[in-house]
């Protein structure tokens, strides 16, 4: 479904009039629409039906508990990567059993929250991480489930930055190496070595890396499946990419599922996917009003009220999100959208071609449900944005609007 269309020139979230939501909740405002929450999770079930799949939404893409209880309704699993995000997804209602924790850092309490609340397993970067687990399991009395993540060498295509699969990236483990991870967590106490993590990028629009990587870790994964009669689950992560531009092709969950069936075939082992931006990313806007339009011989600056404290991606990325007014036009200019921070690189648009608006006017930033508020900050001591659901006719205020009170909550003076 289409969550964000023009309706007679104005913009609709559903069935709710985005000016409508601006006017009650100020800007800037994020709006979702839990419908198609709703729709791009079961288009990934239904897609790789075959093998019942744990479906585990990746909570950092979005951590808002309206979007996390939208998929425990769903029933959805959870790809947390800290003690927050576990804290988070118990709070909305998640089962523990079906929350996987991954993460390159956690600490010694983060580890042994997880195992009393009894989670899934743990996904495990290195073998000192393993000890750590173990030490902890032994501490309580809880046995830890492990996989380890393994690093297949694979170029995913996409920004170096969400790149997570290649030898120079952080993450996980090399071919040679996590087969003897496996020989020495196998020796230590308290752990139970589950299966086999892997996950390679973020916002990947083709099928070929994900069927490359699983061909590389095939056999070594059989071989392990036989070793150890624990071993019985393959984590193939997520990073299915969606249509940011009106010229992309998202990445379809059945183009996705035809490359990796026939190798999840021949492994037999129980399916576990961790997706975000595919289920959040085209869920969301970003509502702004714009304050001032300055224009120079050089180029037009619409200056409006959100800025990347509200949405870094253009920022950090070189992102690119389409830019709309909320009253329909035709009429456009070159130019830069930008925001109130003092940076040179606040800007949700550069270069580009844009809705012409005058001062007062709104604009919206599309694409922006995953990875917009939850890395939002308070930089320039500017309070976050509001969130807001919409489902069908009805809107649901989810986050309130940070005040100046709430900025400093929580300082001292000594």
């Amino acid at each position: 479904m289409q969550a964000f269309v023009y309706e007679s020139g104005r913009l609709f979230a559903e069935g709710v009039a985005v000016e409508d939501l601006a006017r009650r909740y100020g800007t800037p405002l994020y709006v979702y629409s839990r419908n198609h929450l709703r729709e791009r999770y079961r288009a990934i079930v239904s897609a790789m039906a075959e093998m019942k799949p744990l479906v585990c939404y990746s909570v950092k893409a979005n951590s808002n508990a309206a979007v996390i209880k939208t998929l425990v309704d769903e029933g959805s699993g959870f790809d947390i990567v800290s003690g927050g995000e576990l804290f988070r997804a118990l709070r909305a209602g998640a089962d523990a059993n079906k929350i996987v924790y991954a993460g390159v850092g956690k600490t010694r309490d983060e580890i042994e929250y997880a195992l009393r609340e009894r989670i899934g397993f743990f996904t495990v970067e290195s073998e000192s991480e393993a000890a750590r687990i173990s030490e902890c399991a032994r501490h309580l009395g809880i046995p830890g489930r492990i996989a380890f993540r393994v690093n297949p060498d694979v170029d995913p295509q996409t920004h170096k930055y969400i790149s997570t699969g290649k030898k120079e990236n952080k993450f996980g483990l090399d071919l040679e190496r996590v087969v003897k991870a496996y020989e020495m967590a196998a020796a230590l106490p308290g752990l139970e070595i589950a299966g086999l993590h892997l996950h390679i990028g973020s916002q990947i629009l083709s099928a070929d890396p994900f069927g490359q990587a699983l061909r590389k870790i095939k056999e070594m994964c059989l071989a392990l499946k036989a070793k150890y009669p624990t071993f019985r689950t393959i984590d193939i992560g997520g990073g299915l990419g969606i249509d940011y531009k009106a010229d992309q092709q998202a990445l379809d969950p059945a183009v996705y599922a035809a490359a990796v069936m026939p190798l999840l075939r021949e492994l037999d082992l129980k399916v576990v996917m961790e997706p975000g931006r595919s289920i959040v990313g085209n869920a969301g806007i970003l509502v702004c009003r714009v304050q001032v339009v300055k224009a120079s011989h050089f180029k037009t600056f619409i200056v409006v009220d959100a800025g990347m404290n509200d949405l870094i991606r253009p920022s950090l990325y070189q992102a690119h999100h389409e830019i709309k007014a909320v009253t329909e036009t035709s009429k456009t200019v070159m130019g830069d959208l930008v925001g109130p921070i003092c940076e040179s690189g606040d800007f949700l648009a550069q270069d580009r071609e844009l809705p012409d608006v005058k001062e007062g006017d709104l604009m919206a930033a599309f694409s922006a449900g995953a990875y917009g508020f939850a890395m939002s900050s308070n930089y320039n001591s500017r309070p976050r944005a509001a969130e807001v659901m919409v489902d069908g006719n009805d809107a649901y205020l989810i986050r309130r609007r940070e005040t100046w009170e709430d900025i400093v909550r929580g300082e001292s003076i000594p």
